[in-house]
């Protein structure tokens, strides 16, 4: 029965061989060395105490996320739902403990047996309901991210001080999150390596109708691989939510295939049989220096997206090599004597040869990056989005006027990455920041370590709570709700039947937009709200979302989205019916809304002049790093666009 996997070779091919060997059995420790090598090389803010310090807290919650599919991979499970049960149990802990006044120690013992609880429920399904894990785990998947939006009703809730210090730092310097890491890695290790459910995982994995017939209770363990997972889950869950400061029901969306990826890429396999801690850590390790060092040499997230697909890729062909060139799995402690011993020469020589290497290459960099332009950095919350494109356009061109260097990155719609980018761009030591965040709760932390630093930092779209920005540049999106229902509510007279299209739930947008169209309804007594449903900002989906409303509610004549990219989604839906006997009013000004405005289908959209937005953000972040006064709050007139002033609008 394997308890862990190392690789021995038979006979020596001289040093070429022997170095290739080495190369071959420890893949991912060669790429992660490879990595930073590089990074260090191209970029002088790599090699800085605090920037190595963020990719330790950037690699933590996937890592310990990881830890848990470890043991599920090494069984030849999978487990999809790892991201949404850390959602839903940080949401539980939230939801408990500051509107409930559940005392925080029980609070966090209710997050934990929330992730053991849906662990056992994966386990059940695909144990005793002969589900595959796949799609087990799938389901979890959805009911733990439905079950966390419900209990939130969409918004995020705010941790207790007392669990938010899980974000901050021993000594004023080791992160929490970090050390966190480090004991579930350990855990991890000693669960694989010393313990008969570890043992345990690696026979089921390795022939699971062969460990059945030697006597194994394999039903029962797979319930605890799945418990264990869940466990770790919700650790990662509650680590995330701290270094957030609240919990969001859309956090950790997508995690679970990082989480495989770092399983992977540390050398397990998804047959089953295989796979260390130590190689999970490592993996996730390559991950964080990845999108780390991309993020500071400028690297689009688009291409960040494809650069780690590549790697995934390649971890599995190195595999594919490995076994090919005759590598074979020995059992620990079965005859590979002194292997244990190796591995840790092995370690030990890749960090002096590591240090050697960085060591040489810092003095390519005189102690950081410089440049005789100012740097600023712009964290937008999204660039699927057009509203937030023509904000970096704008930025993109008063940066170029006014000879800065911007350096732009895309969130995702994700608080934790964006929290990352401004954990880079501190350490960067950029001369100033502008942040429009995907939750304004969530993107304190950074702020405050980014105001810690003497950065200053301007808001635009939407503000940041819990910290001090030296400007908001923004538009007020209650206000504008208002417009939007009152817009549609005089085209119809006063009276008649609409329909609500949301924005994502969580999402400070969503949240004050919606806020908007209801004072604004409250004004006419007349129009009746048919119904209400989250289409995500999302065309397809407000396509999706309007044609299902349409067959229950076939005699709407009014539609309100909470930006264009629904509106003309619904647009779509509606066909010939769409600025005839249906009035669409969508918001945000894109060009292709303000295009369906001119042809007639959308009534009007409120319009926030987003490339204004991006330009007087990059004004303000300029005055703020030379020292100039700044106004708190610049607001940029919203207006309303129909086809008679369609013409002569710009945004």
């Amino acid at each position: 029965m394997a308890a862990d996997t190392h690789l021995s070779t038979s006979g020596t091919g001289g040093g070429a061989a022997a170095v290739r060997r080495l190369l071959l059995d420890n893949g991912a420790l060669t790429a992660l060395i490879v990595l930073v090598v590089a990074m260090s090389a191209l970029s002088g803010d790599f090699l800085t105490t605090d920037n190595l310090l963020n990719v330790g807290v950037q690699a933590a919650v996937t890592a310990i996320l990881a830890f848990g599919v470890t043991f599920v991979i090494v069984a030849a499970g999978i487990d999809l739902s790892v991201g949404s049960v850390a959602a839903l149990s940080a949401t539980v802990l939230a939801w408990s403990a500051t509107q409930h006044g559940v005392p925080v120690v029980l609070a966090v013992a209710l997050a934990v047996v929330t992730g053991i609880a849906a662990g056992l429920v994966n386990g059940f399904l695909i144990a005793y309901g002969k589900l595959p894990p796949f799609i087990a785990t799938l389901a979890m998947l959805s009911v733990a991210r439905g079950l966390s939006l419900v209990i939130s009703e969409g918004s995020p809730i705010g941790f207790p001080d007392s669990v938010s210090h899980l974000g901050d730092t021993l000594g004023g310097w080791l992160p929490t999150p970090v050390l966190v890491m480090i004991v579930m890695g350990l855990l991890a290790a000693f669960v694989l390596g010393r313990t008969y459910i570890g043992r345990s995982m690696y026979a089921i994995g390795g022939n699971e109708e062969a460990a059945r017939l030697s006597g194994l209770r394999v039903k029962k363990q797979k319930l605890a691989i799945y418990a264990l997972s869940g466990v770790f889950a919700a650790v990662a869950g509650v680590v995330l939510a701290a270094r957030l400061s609240s919990a969001q029901p859309q956090a950790a969306d997508g995690y679970e295939l990082d989480a495989i990826a770092a399983v992977v890429i540390g050398g397990a396999s998804l047959a089953g049989g295989t796979g260390k801690a130590s190689g999970t850590l490592i993996g996730a390790l390559i991950l964080a220096v990845l999108r780390n060092g991309l993020n500071l040499l400028s690297v689009s997230a688009f291409w960040q997206q494809v650069v780690i697909g590549v790697v995934i890729a390649l971890a599995v062909l190195l595999d594919t090599v490995r076994r090919k060139a005759g590598a074979t799995p020995v059992a620990a402690g079965t005859g590979a004597g002194g292997s244990k011993g190796r591995q840790a020469a092995t370690y030990g020589l890749a960090a002096v040869v590591t240090v050697a290497i960085v060591g040489a290459t810092s003095f390519l960099h005189g102690g950081g990056s410089s440049t005789a332009n100012p740097r600023i950095g712009l964290a937008l919350s999204t660039l699927n989005n057009p509203f937030f494109v023509q904000i970096q356009s704008g930025a993109k061109a008063e940066a170029k006027k006014l000879g800065v260097d911007l350096t732009v990155t895309d969130a995702q719609n994700d608080a934790s990455q964006q929290a990352n980018q401004l954990q880079n761009f501190t350490s960067s030591g950029l001369d100033s920041i502008i942040v429009n965040p995907v939750d304004s709760d969530a993107a304190g932390n950074s702020v405050k370590a980014a105001d810690k630093a003497g950065i200053p930092v301007i808001a635009v779209d939407r503000g940041v709570n819990k910290a001090t920005v030296d400007a908001l540049v923004a538009s007020d999106n209650v206000a504008g709700g208002e417009l939007a229902a009152k817009t549609v509510a005089e085209k119809l007279g006063g009276t008649g039947k609409i329909v609500i299209l949301q924005g994502q739930a969580g999402t400070s947008a969503a949240r004050e937009r919606a806020e908007g169209f209801a004072k604004g309804l409250k004004a006419y007594p007349g129009i009746q709200v048919l119904a209400q449903q989250p289409a995500d900002f999302d065309r397809t989906k407000g396509l999706d979302v309007m044609s299902n409303l349409l067959q229950a509610h076939p005699d709407v004549q009014g539609v309100i989205a909470a930006n264009d990219e629904m509106a003309l989604g619904a647009i779509k839906a509606l066909g010939a019916k769409a600025g005839t006997s249906v009035q669409v009013v969508g918001f945000d000004g894109t060009p292709d809304g303000l295009k369906a405005v001119e042809q007639g289908t959308l009534y009007a959209s409120v319009a926030q002049q987003p490339s204004q937005l991006g330009k007087i953000a990059v004004d303000n972040a300029v005055k703020a790093l030379r020292g100039k006064k700044v106004e708190e709050t610049v607001k940029v007139p919203v207006k309303v666009v129909t086809k008679e002033n369609v013409a002569g609008f710009s945004g």
